[in-house]
């Protein structure tokens, strides 16, 4: 199967993050389902990279240094953990800038709202993904906002996205000022314990949280 998009997305990608011949575990495989060999193939033409300026991230199979593999970042014991079942048949293979993670799913590839544990779906199948991206990737990836922090602060430290101080959710602005550089491990355990406190109340529901600055 002729797959032009992810050719031309790893084209204008950066290097691979790892140097380990690329495998899946069988829970990580039975976990892609179909989408299994694509992805595997994906991975092995590059495993892990960074593109548009460092706004998506796509795992390698293997943690090598600072960069996390997908056994680590789908772990049960890992950020995951506090999203319970919200995060059921996700394999999170991707995310952008914000922490969104881009999951295969029994229904295809979707995106999944950190704040939330809301899922929309987004295509068919790998390839699908890739044109999507090459043709949307300021919405998708968050692009525009990476540009403008590097642009301020400097390059963006492997592991490392960026966090809403007040969350979405809450009614923080979509401005970089609320914006700020944290472990994606880290930030993505905060709002997973924002996501199933939120999960069951009613609207104009009012709940506590604290700011980070």
């Amino acid at each position: 199967m002729k797959t032009p998009s992810l050719g031309r997305l790893l084209e204008i990608s950066g290097p691979p993050l790892s140097i380990a011949e690329p495998t899946l575990s069988p829970s990580l495989s039975a976990a892609a389902g179909p989408h299994a060999g694509a992805l595997l193939d994906l991975l092995r033409r590059r495993n892990g990279f960074y593109a548009f300026e460092s706004a998506l991230h796509v795992f390698p199979t293997h943690s090598e240094g600072p960069e996390i593999g997908l056994d680590a970042w789908n772990a049960r014991e890992s950020w995951r953990s506090e999203y319970g079942d919200l995060a059921h048949g996700c394999l999170f293979f991707a995310e952008d800038v914000f922490g969104c993670q881009f999951a295969i799913t029994p229904d295809g590839i979707q995106v999944f709202d950190p704040e939330t544990g809301g899922r929309t779906p987004l295509a068919d199948d790998m390839e699908r993904w890739a044109r999507l991206l090459l043709l949307d990737f300021r919405k998708l990836t968050g692009w525009p906002f990476a540009q403008e922090w590097q642009s301020r602060h400097g390059p963006m430290p492997p592991g490392k996205r960026l966090t809403p101080k007040i969350p979405f959710v809450f009614g923080g602005a979509f401005d970089l000022d609320n914006f700020f550089l944290q472990d994606a491990e880290t930030g993505m355990r905060f709002r997973g314990r924002i996501a199933t406190r939120i999960r069951d109340l009613p609207d104009g529901a009012e709940i506590e949280f604290q700011v980070i600055d």
